[in-house]
């Protein structure tokens, strides 16, 4: 175990932790908290060494519950032996970054979610063969970047059915802090990976492909044949200009959702709740 060169106060129900006063935001060991970007979290260069940030109580056991291995926790001292107990004694050996609300807040950026982080290696990349081996819905999300409209569309899908996530390479990373805390810990609950030209690969994979877009060759998303296709992968598009030209005119189906009063489309997020509950499969 790590061995840290300050004062660690111990608290009797927590377990066997090393529990660490925070008393400046320089101090050593909290850089993952607060100084790195998401980029630098992610790590492209060194996928292995790449961590995530999981913020509160319910999202951080919904992780650990899917294997995710934990690196270090910061939390509210008030939170030690209330919220963040449970936690603790799951991650065993592990620091525990403590101080006041106020520092924590200055610390992050922001006050946190029942007062409790945990800092955990990210995943191995799963191939998509892996993830489409025994779907029969997916969804593909081009060129995402909104970290809400991210977490939104994997709470969706996980609630709704789906299978697996492929995401182009430009989309938001799905383990970016807010996007895992809008997804409530979904982002833990169905395989996800990144995808070159996933239309390609799903085709040869045994996928129909339905790209959610308004053109003029658009059919309504309650299409009897499009509900009825044993394996479908819905296309979801950036938030402004929506999908490229290229992706739509390589999709089997342009789809497209029933709008009135005037009113053009939905948020992305929206409408792949819509689009996954009309075309998800029979349980």
């Amino acid at each position: 175990m790590k061995t840290f060169h300050y004062l660690c106060s111990h608290h009797t129900n927590a377990s066997t932790m090393p529990i660490i006063n925070i008393t400046s935001l320089a101090q050593p060991g909290v850089e993952m908290f607060s100084t790195l970007t998401e980029a630098q979290l992610r790590n492209r260069i060194e996928p292995d060494k790449g961590i995530f940030i999981a913020e509160s109580p319910k999202v951080i056991h919904v992780a650990l519950d899917a294997g995710c291995e934990p690196l270090a926790l910061l939390c509210e001292q008030r939170h030690i032996n209330g919220d963040a107990a449970a936690i603790i004694r799951r991650c065993a050996d592990l620091p525990v970054y403590t101080g006041e609300r106020s520092l924590l807040a200055s610390l992050t950026g922001y006050t946190l979610t029942r007062g409790v982080l945990c800092a955990m290696r990210r995943p191995k990349r799963l191939p998509v063969e892996d993830i489409c081996r025994d779907a029969t819905r997916i969804t593909v999300i081009d060129g995402v970047v909104d970290t809400t409209n991210i977490g939104a569309i994997f709470r969706s899908a996980a609630a709704l059915g789906i299978d697996g996530i492929l995401l182009t390479p430009d989309s938001c990373d799905p383990l970016n802090r807010r996007a895992v805390r809008v997804s409530m810990g979904a982002v833990f609950l169905i395989p996800w990976t990144w995808a070159d030209c996933p239309v390609d690969s799903l085709r040869a994979l045994g996928f129909r492909t339905a790209a959610l877009a308004l053109t003029e060759k658009s059919v309504s998303i309650d299409d009897p044949q499009l509900r009825s296709e044993p394996r479908l992968a819905i296309i979801l598009g950036t938030e402004g200009d929506g999908l490229p030209c290229e992706t739509v005119a390589a999709a089997d189906y342009v789809a497209r959702i029933p709008m009135s009063h005037g009113v053009d489309s939905l948020n992305v997020a929206a409408a792949s709740a819509v689009a996954f509950w009309q075309l998800r499969k029979s349980f």
